[in-house]
């Protein structure tokens, strides 16, 4: 049941600034906000269109505490669906808590997180994936985490879900009707449309279970660990890539006793760079700590950058380095690995060559730069933006960020697996039928046409108040 009492609640950033805006919304918000707004012209809040601006002054009796703006959205045409007021005041702390203050001894009670939203999901103004792209829109911090979060807010994944749940639906009824005359012996749905109708389905749930790979890493930063020998420049490139004085750089080998993480947008795409400790072997027992911990890092990693230092590299000591890239890559064979060749600047055209014939003919992956100078860092950026798999993102396609829609479609897919086993082994139709209504309802779980109560609080518990 839809609670229809006044909510009221910050809905700019806590703290001072130039403007805060404050929410209301329920059945009373414009009568509350009426009962403190004195308007310029003497308007009447109540009797104004929606979507309109108001200039004047929010009191407290005969105490004016500000001079605002308000707007006023009547429901359904709001965003809640309900009648809503914003007032734009100055962002003094002391007059935002004020006027909420004033607010609520008039009648609206605080707002629970994201309970603005949640309002608008059960009026129907969103359905549940859009009202999850909200707070994934808020916090994106990147832009390919913003057009995802901006692309599922306007529906695309809504639409794509829903069609498919609605002919799923179509046949899903006619299997039914079979159901009631069974006595009959007759087939309403038509056998290959149903099985072509399934292929559809089951390649579009399995596109979008396989974007879940890209879309994750995209919405939380794709981890990048740099390791290698003490003192061949991680912590400076480190700062090279993030253009800033990050990490300690110092010529004393084991300096970086501990990791080291920031993060750096690359073409739209959020990288989280960890400086690792140095891999070698030592009995400094701190030191070793850090090396142990290094390993844990290149686990939890995406991509590892693997820095050598050129200067210092022979033949015999390029033979060596190759075991030592094997060893990373059997420990860790499903993770790109990129061997950047540090301190270019120093080295003369035929090391260059020497280097590049010993680890190209090995298969790998090879960047020369000078994080120092500066040098090949561009192309470095360009190396790790090709790790990751940017077409669909280029081609607006539909990607999925969130677990919880990563979950539901993992489950309809292996519902639509038992249909189609049905379908093709002749199984009678009302097993069918079973398996049917339990993808129905994974496809209902994704846009909230099945919910519960303990569903949606734990979705909006994760919102941000005044939203």
């Amino acid at each position: 049941m839809i609670n229809q009492d006044s909510i009221v609640a910050l809905a700019t950033p806590s703290g001072a600034g130039a403007i805060a805006i404050i929410r209301i919304s329920g059945s009373e918000a414009i009568a509350i906000g009426n009962s403190v707004f004195k308007s310029i012209k003497n308007k009447d809040l109540t009797k104004q269109k929606t979507h309109t601006l108001h200039l004047g002054h929010i009191v407290d009796d005969a105490k004016t505490l500000d001079e605002v703006l308000v707007s006023v959205f009547k429901g359904p045409n709001s965003y809640t669906g309900e009648d809503t007021i914003e007032i734009s005041c100055h962002g003094s702390t002391y007059i935002q808590q004020q006027i909420i203050q004033l607010l609520l001894r008039k009648g609206c009670r605080m707002a629970d997180a994201g309970e603005f939203t949640l309002r608008a999901f059960l009026n129907g103004k969103l359905d549940l994936s859009q009202a999850e792209a909200v707070a994934d829109l808020i916090s994106s911090d990147n832009e390919a985490s913003h057009q995802i979060a901006m692309q599922q807010m306007r529906g695309g994944f809504s639409n794509e879900i829903a069609k498919l749940r609605e002919e799923l639906l179509n046949f899903a009824s006619l299997i039914e009707l079979e159901l009631d005359f069974a006595e009959e012996d007759v087939e309403f749905a038509d056998r290959t449309q149903f099985h072509e109708l399934l292929n559809r389905i089951e390649f579009v749930l399995k596109r979008l279970i396989d974007s879940f790979a890209v879309g994750n890493v995209i919405k939380n930063g794709i981890p990048v660990a740099i390791v290698g020998e003490p003192n061949v420049g991680k912590s400076t490139l480190l700062n090279a890539l993030l253009n800033e004085e990050r990490a300690i750089v110092s010529d004393i080998a084991g300096t970086t006793r501990d990791t080291i993480e920031d993060e750096l947008v690359i073409g739209g795409i959020g990288f989280r760079f960890i400086d690792t400790a140095g891999i070698r072997e030592t009995k400094d027992v701190v030191e070793s700590i850090g090396i142990k911990k290094t390993f844990e890092k290149i686990e939890q990693a995406q991509v590892v950058l693997y820095l050598v230092d050129s200067y210092e590299l022979s033949v015999v000591s390029l033979e060596a380095l190759k075991i030592e890239i094997e060893k990373v890559k059997n420990q860790f064979p499903l993770k790109p690995l990129l061997i950047v060749i540090n301190k270019m600047d120093l080295l003369s055209e035929e090391k260059i060559n020497l280097i590049e014939t010993q680890l190209t003919t090995h298969n790998t992956q090879l960047q020369f730069i000078s994080a120092k100078e500066n040098i090949g860092v561009e192309e470095l950026k360009n190396q790790l933006l090709s790790f990751v798999n940017t077409g669909a993102l280029r081609n607006n396609e539909t990607i999925v960020t969130n677990t919880r829609h990563y979950d539901s479609l993992l489950k309809a897919l292996d519902e639509i697996t038992k249909v189609k086993f049905g379908l093709e082994t002749n199984l009678s139709s009302d097993l069918m039928a079973l398996d049917i209504r339990e993808a129905l309802y994974h496809f209902g779980m994704i846009t909230g046409q099945v919910t519960n109560d303990e569903l949606l609080g734990n979705i909006f518990a994760n919102f941000c108040i005044g939203k």
